[in-house]
């Protein structure tokens, strides 16, 4: 399994940025991904890399706001959040997998995630 560490959650106004990064060790893994959740909402998947080839995906909620990157040599996957809205605020998971499409793969390690709030 893989362990994952995130950082870089906080408070910040509407329309500021922040960004988190997720510290990966263990067993090799094919994709990572980020997920949210606000309280009373189901998970949802913000982000994913493929982390051979770098292909990203985005669902339109954050498209042009949000970019994934990661740096292979030090294992560490980022989120760059631009343009923040108050209905970015959540807690932010990175997670794992060893499947390679990261889109429709199944992720089974999860960091311990980190607060994100936008205020008005």
């Amino acid at each position: 399994q893989v362990h994952l560490v995130e950082s870089g959650g906080g408070l910040v106004q509407a329309g500021g940025s922040l960004r988190l990064s997720c510290s990966a060790s263990g067993l090799t893994f094919g994709a990572v991904a980020w997920f949210r959740q606000a309280p009373g909402q189901e998970r949802e998947k913000v982000s994913c890399i493929s982390w051979r080839d770098g292909y990203t995906y985005y669902p339109d909620s954050v498209k042009g706001r949000f970019t994934i990157s990661r740096d292979i040599a030090k294992n560490t996957l980022y989120l760059q959040m631009n343009s923040l809205k108050p209905e970015d605020t959540a807690t932010y998971y990175c997670a794992a997998t060893r499947g390679t499409a990261c889109r429709w793969a199944t992720y089974d390690s999860w960091g311990q995630g980190t607060q994100v709030t936008v205020s008005p």
